[in-house]
């Protein structure tokens, strides 16, 4: 390598950050422990609050995966001098080592305690329990209304193991229009060496936060003046949403499918006919006056595609028929629950529709997930959590047909290898259905597929086919999904990779970097038989030295710097780095330009030379 050319030292891609397998994290679900430490931690904190404030009414304060929130109505927002004050005062409790007891108490008595307490929120909460109703006492200073579980005395809480984490405003049972209240969140834990290692990993999914690099990388953004919630792609996001869009594509032609394109709004009977206006209004935007007629963004695509069904007489010959579309959806969400691109208010569903026939069904499940495969694990994610959701008590349907629809699913799960766990009773009053969680590079799951029977539409919209007997029957509908949206699984995708892209996914793939003005041509010469190869190749003409090149290269993540000299550009060839492979060496131009196609088409993770 020339001289004028030389690297200088610089660390590589930062690689992922997976969980310390020594120290184990359960959810609280998945520990009784937990579960009784965090139920008495937050009213351990509920009772700091009180003491500390003792102007502050309590609400509501129940346990999450990884800690526990209370909800307070304070006449002050609390600050985060407040939290290291009600923190000293949990540790005062803790080492008080104070009982915490269930009492059985009849509702007249409940409502006494709780007027004499001048404690509004409770008495709404009272008013919604059944007898017997309990609560548990903390000492003899303070109790709350509470089903349990606790642990029997504060010292069986470590006061090295829990910490207070944030301050968010909420209303009251997450109505808008209601009071305003300060949630204060905790996380506490068995051992200091949990707490510590849940602290890790909080800092690494910051560091991976998709909102901070989608910024950074100037992927996308979500401008106010046009309203909350709606995504804007910028050049760089878009893409790479458009790669990931012709993937999907090419997938579903290869697996069978046939795409569809359907409208973004309906006349308002399509969503009672549906059945949408009666049990999804509350996520629908108003209806929109056109023509002395009433249309409806379109929450779902599932509808337009039971139209394109119905619109022509079908034969039991014709199935299965599979019909896949990126469809832009709308929903209404509240303004508490957005963020970033995980939850937002239009976004794109890779929706996709097979009507089959009632023995074709293990078949086609089996075909989804295998495709299901295909398409994760392109992206990196081939650890999953599978969940089979069973009919639930309120359901329509006979029998005969769930006996059917859950057994096609069954066998198809046990066709694939895949293990699962039952939950009985969970699936939708309208058919069962198949979840699917992916786990990222840091051990977090996502809820991402899902593959749902539905008997509901196909009888709504009065669906049918010609069997071969002559007679009409029912066809089966399977709704099913892969990525979810395109938003949520790319916001989920960048914090995966932390937006080290791999190289065939990367918005910029090489970045040219000429030393001097006498290699400029030379470089854009090179710049352009990479892109007429499909490379996305760019030349920087910043004319900054070599070392803030590189530094600006890496900031953006640019998986290949090609650095262009005298001794380069007399060669025909650019010294590389790699951010996955670091140093590379001066590299021919054909051999770049071919390992680049290769790569691409192979949907490699870096460049193969």
């Amino acid at each position: 390598m020339a001289a004028d050319t030389q690297l200088p030292v610089s660390s590589t891609a930062v690689t992922a950050l997976p969980p310390n397998e020594t120290v184990v994290l359960p959810k609280t679900s998945e520990s009784e422990t937990l579960l009784r430490i965090r139920h008495s931690m937050s009213h351990v904190m509920a009772m700091a609050v009180q003491k500390l404030f003792p102007k502050a009414q309590v609400t509501i304060g129940p346990w999450t995966e990884s800690g526990f929130y209370y909800d307070f109505d304070n006449p002050d927002p609390f600050t985060e001098a407040d939290l290291k004050a009600i923190r000293k005062e949990m540790i005062k409790i803790i080492n008080r080592k104070l009982p915490l007891q269930r009492l059985e108490v009849d509702r007249a008595e409940a409502e006494a305690k709780i007027t004499a307490q001048n404690e509004p929120y409770k008495l709404e909460i009272l008013a919604g329990i059944q007898e017997p109703i309990s609560l548990y006492t903390l000492g003899d200073d303070w109790w709350d209304l509470c089903a349990g579980p606790h642990v029997a005395n504060t010292s069986e809480l470590n006061p090295k193991a829990f910490e207070l984490e944030s301050v968010a405003g909420a209303y009251w049972r997450g109505d808008e229009t209601k009071a305003q209240l300060q949630r204060i969140y905790g996380t506490a834990w068995e051992t200091a060496e949990q707490l510590a290692e849940h602290r890790r990993r909080k800092e690494e999914a910051l560091r991976r936060d998709h909102r901070r690099i989608g910024t950074d990388l100037d992927l996308f953004s979500i401008e106010d003046e046009a309203g909350a919630g709606l995504v804007f792609w910028h050049p760089r996001g878009a893409r790479m949403r458009l790669l990931i869009e012709d993937f999907w594509r090419q997938a579903h032609f290869d697996g069978g499918y046939e795409l569809l394109y359907t409208p973004h709004v309906a006349d308002i009977s399509l969503w009672k006919t549906s059945g949408h206006l009666d049990f999804y209004s509350e996520s629908m935007f108003g209806p929109m006056q056109v023509d002395e007629r009433e249309y409806q963004l379109k929450p779902m695509n599932c509808p337009f595609h039971v139209l394109t069904y119905a619109s022509t007489l079908r034969s039991y010959r014709e199935l299965p028929i599979r019909w896949a579309e990126l469809g832009t959806v709308y929903r209404y969400e509240r303004p508490g629950v957005m963020h970033g691109l995980m939850r937002v208010r239009g976004f794109t569903q890779d929706d996709a529709h097979v009507f089959c026939l009632p023995e074709q069904i293990s078949d086609e499940i089996l075909r989804i997930l295998d495709l299901t495969e295909r398409i994760l694990s392109t992206f990196d994610f081939c650890n999953y959590e599978i969940n089979l959701s069973t009919r639930p008590e309120k359901s329509i349907g006979e029998d005969a047909v769930w006996e059917l629809a859950t057994n096609g699913l069954i066998e198809a799960l046990n066709r694939k290898g895949w293990a699962y766990k039952v939950d009985e009773g969970g699936g939708a009053f309208y058919g069962p259905k198949i979840d699917l969680k992916i786990e990222d590079a840091i051990g977090r799951m996502w809820q991402c597929s899902t593959i749902q029977l539905d008997f509901n539409l196909p009888e709504r919209f009065k669906l049918d086919y010609v069997a071969a007997d002559g007679s009409k029957q029912r066809p089966i509908m399977i709704h099913r999904a892969i990525f979810g949206s395109l938003e949520r699984f790319f916001g989920i995708m960048t914090e995966n990779y932390a937006g080290d892209f791999p190289f065939w996914l990367a918005p910029e793939q090489i970045r040219l970097l000429p030393v001097t003005d006498e290699v400029q041509g030379y470089a854009d010469d090179l710049c352009q038989q990479l892109t007429r190869a499909g490379v996305r190749a760019c030349v920087d003409r910043s004319g900054e030295r070599l070392g803030k090149l590189i530094r600006t290269g890496e900031k953006m993540k640019i998986p290949v710097l090609a650095v262009i000299g005298a001794k380069e550009a007399e060669q025909s060839g650019a010294s590389l780095r790699s951010r996955r492979d670091g140093d590379l060496g001066l590299v021919d131009a054909e051999v770049l330009i071919k390992a680049a196609s290769q790569a691409n088409q192979s949907r490699s993770q870096s460049l193969s030379l």
